[in-house]
């Protein structure tokens, strides 16, 4: 596969991340439990780096909210966000309690000794800020500006937001400009990533469902990487966020901007196939999902193309009538049952 080039950026530490530079890109989630319960907070937090999550963002609505941080700071292993909006005295108080990053838009919290409280902690602390502009809360001025919500609105707005934070000589920045309509969205980071050098985070906002969430997300994510834009990424979903991290590796497998892992394969069965290749397929899919390495597997239904359309898979499996044949580089090198192919192939997965 053909190596993107992506954008330098301002590389920013985030915890015991670096973003930017020529760091990889990270996989981002938030919780969707309520912070204020620390326990299911701390363990979904677990569950989400478990699945390969690098860094978690919790929602801090209250100040009862924003004293939980500090616990659950306590118990897991990987950076912490805080997503606040208006009241500065909760930005304050993560930052005493060992938050790694902020997000917060300068524009919201009020007058201007706020933003200067909130940048001189930031400072003192070490602590990034993220801006995050939503489409849904473009201010009433550049919807006027622009004739209605627009790419080069989203863009002016971010570019005000850290405007604000320069002014006091702070430049651990993070942008995001979500917005849920893909092409929107590819538009305003292309604009966004000419204009700025900071590190962008990138998603697709409200994107929907397990299913037409991932789809949305991997198109409009996938494009704007493919042109070399973009430090972090979330796949926003309506469901359990540990399947936004599934929907996020995939699309960095995608574009080849993540090596470690397995790259699944299989293809989608015809008349020709005589094995239950659906189960199968899932079956090491699933199989596969923790396993760490650079390799590319595949699930074939049929033999009499499936080892030559996969011939630059790693390691698969072709169907024949009740039975399997393996193969390495498209290369056969055994015979099994249909019944044992699948373990067959993890055993052998887990060999290399």
């Amino acid at each position: 596969m053909e190596e993107i080039r992506r954008k330098q950026t301002r590389a920013v530490n985030i915890g015991n991340l670096t973003i930017g530079g020529n760091h990889d890109i990270v996989i981002q989630s938030m919780c969707n439990t309520d912070t204020r319960d620390v326990k299911s907070t701390v363990n979904q937090i677990l569950e989400l780096e478990k699945a390969g999550c690098e860094m978690v963002r919790v929602a801090v609505p209250d100040m009862i909210a924003a004293e939980a941080v500090g616990e659950i700071k306590k118990n897991i292993p990987i950076p912490l966000v805080a997503d606040i909006h208006f009241d500065y005295q909760l930005a304050l108080k993560v930052m005493d309690l060992g938050i790694d990053k902020v997000r917060i838009n300068p524009g919201n919290i009020g007058e201007e000794k706020r933003i200067q409280a909130v940048v001189e902690k930031a400072k003192q602390k070490q602590i990034p800020i993220r801006i995050g502009v939503n489409s849904g809360s473009l201010e009433k001025d550049l919807i006027q500006k622009y004739g209605g919500v627009t790419p080069e609105g989203l863009v002016e707005s971010a570019l005000r937001h850290v405007s604000i934070l320069e002014k006091y000589h702070f430049y651990d920045i993070v942008i995001s400009i979500k917005a849920s309509n893909v092409p929107f969205s590819v538009k305003a980071y292309t604009l966004l990533s000419e204009k700025v050098d900071y590190p962008l985070h990138l998603g697709i906002t409200e994107a929907g469902t397990i299913y037409s969430g991932s789809i949305k997300s991997a198109v409009g994510i996938g494009a704007i990487l493919l042109n070399g834009i973009g430090d972090t990424i979330r796949v926003s979903l309506t469901g359990n966020p540990v399947e936004e991290i599934r929907a996020a590796k995939e699309i960095l497998k995608s574009v080849g901007m993540l090596k470690n892992g397995i790259e699944f394969i299989s293809c989608p069965t015809c008349g020709r196939t005589q094995i239950d290749l659906i189960s199968i397929a899932n079956e090491v899919e699933k199989r596969c999902q923790n396993i760490n390495k650079n390799l590319k597997v595949a699930v074939m239904g049929c033999a009499v193309n499936g080892p030559g359309e996969a011939r630059d898979a790693d390691i698969g499996i072709a169907g024949g009538k009740g039975e399997c044949l393996l193969f390495k580089k498209g290369e056969i090198v055994k015979k099994v049952p249909e019944y044992q192919a699948v373990e067959l192939l993890v055993k052998e997965i887990e060999m290399m």
